[in-house]
């Protein structure tokens, strides 16, 4: 191994603890936004898997093209069904009163 390939490797480690350090410390209410803007990043994400899956030259980088577009579209399908499930249950908080938990009435009050 050459002295690029240890450096990369070091910057790799290094911002796998930095990014578990960072994300450990978030506190709890925040993590709904947290996992949006993750999401967006992965869109952006996926959009550069579908530019090199377009430019792709030979056979094996069509391939490793179309995997990191099917990786990267099921990291945002599934980054959205987790933030869909964390928002679902604030609402449900929200709609259980004193008198219980209330069809279709606003959280305010009655009618």
């Amino acid at each position: 191994m050459n002295s690029q390939v240890i450096t990369e490797i070091t910057y790799f480690v290094l911002a796998v603890f930095v990014g578990f350090e960072v994300i450990s410390k978030v506190p709890t209410i925040l993590h709904t936004p947290l996992m949006s803007g993750s999401n967006a990043i992965h869109g952006i994400i996926l959009v550069g898997a579908l530019i090199i899956a377009a430019s792709a030259q030979s056979p094996l980088q069509v391939v490793l093209g179309f995997v990191a577009v099917v990786l990267a579209t099921t990291n945002v399908v599934g980054g959205f069904v987790v933030t869909d499930r964390m928002l679902e249950m604030f609402k449900g908080r929200r709609q259980s009163g004193p008198q219980g938990a209330r069809q279709g009435g606003s959280p305010d009050g009655p009618e």
